[in-house]
């Protein structure tokens, strides 16, 4: 199997000290990849240099990815130290003190001592179950909730202070709740992740979200072709079909995911792509490595913009909410927030 050094990889600093590699393997194998399937691709991902792996204990798999993580630390072919591994607390984890029973639960199905990162994965507790449709809804689900959400984040911090997570962060916010929350918070979220492609780039958050020293971890970074069925719309953009990225693909003789992963490292964000498929793993790893986008290239590829939100979220959306754009504060506004 072909390797690329990890010591190429680029990498970005928390404001932890912590190194985090600037390009990750997700996890989340949608409705099509078994949990076998995605810890053999995280097998696959180890030995050829892959250092940072993005987990979440809603996508079905730790248990299968811990044993990998177990088999390649036991067989001395990576260390803990030197891998960057992150999860996620799902939305039905949200209650006192459940937030520390998910780490822990997560912790060992992933056979870990601790988590380099851990994730509040969206900011208010509405359930759903996995494969369900688009217009399912859960007659329990609430809009967002400052006091609801600094309570969960009461335990992520508390998850610190144990040495169970190294560092925490935040994922699916918007700049309304981050300004309400951030002043809150005793310990500082050191990453959000946020979906990030080049027909999404979401730049006025992603502006913020790095003003404010926190790191951008860039989900769907290929305009996620495989998502689920229920966050797929007619007027959805495939980016890997734009002109103006398969133009570029052509002068650097690559695919159109390549140019999509260096666009994503080179702009500064942190790109989690998936795939099961090894030479896939290969070259999206290595492509980061070498012939980098000039600068005119990028200019181009700032012009793709096109506010193609892919995952709307419309499962989450609370009785009375009619629309997803009420999950992203798209006004500015805190209109639909749970006041008091």
């Amino acid at each position: 199997m072909d390797r690329i050094d990890p010591a190429k990889i680029p990498q970005r600093t928390l404001y932890t000290g912590a190194k985090m590699p600037a390009i990750g393997l997700g996890t989340f194998g949608s409705d099509h990849a078994s949990a076998e399937l995605v810890a053999s691709a995280v097998r696959s991902a180890i030995a050829m240099g892959y250092r940072h792996f993005d987990c979440a204990a809603c996508y079905g798999n730790e248990k299968e990815i811990g044993e990998v993580f177990e088999e390649a630390f036991t067989a001395g072919t990576v260390s803990r130290e030197e891998l960057f591994i992150a999860s996620k607390v799902w939305n039905d984890r949200h209650g006192a003190r459940d937030v520390i029973a998910a780490c822990a639960e997560t912790l060992r199905d992933l056979r870990l001592d601790y988590l380099d990162m851990y994730y509040v994965h969206w900011p208010f507790p509405n359930y759903h179950p996995p494969f369900c449709d688009v217009d399912e809804r859960n007659p329990d689900s609430k809009p967002f909730s400052v006091e609801r959400f600094m309570g969960v984040w009461r335990q992520m911090e508390r998850l610190v202070d144990m040495g169970l997570v190294h560092a925490i962060g935040m994922s699916n916010m918007t700049i309304p709740k981050l300004e309400v929350v951030l002043p809150l918070v005793r310990i500082r979220p050191a990453a959000v992740e946020m979906e990030l492609h080049p027909a999404f780039q979401q730049q006025e958050l992603y502006d913020y979200v790095k003003a404010q020293g926190i790191e951008p971890v860039g989900f769907c970074p290929l305009g996620s072709p495989d998502r689920p069925e229920r966050d797929k719309t007619p007027e959805d953009i495939a980016d890997l079909q734009m002109p103006e990225i398969v133009a570029i693909a052509e002068a650097h003789h690559c695919h159109p995911v390549l140019i999509a992963l260096k666009w994503a490292v080179q702009r500064g964000q942190t790109p989690i792509p998936f795939s099961t498929k090894e030479k896939n793993l290969y070259a999206n790893l290595k492509c980061v490595t070498e012939d980098p986008l000039t600068d005119a290239e990028m200019q181009i590829l700032a012009g793709c913009e096109r506010g193609n939100r892919l995952v709307k979220g419309q499962v989450f959306l609370w009785p009375g909410a009619s629309d997803w754009r009420e999950l992203w504060d798209e006004d500015g506004s805190q209109q639909y927030w749970e006041q008091g």
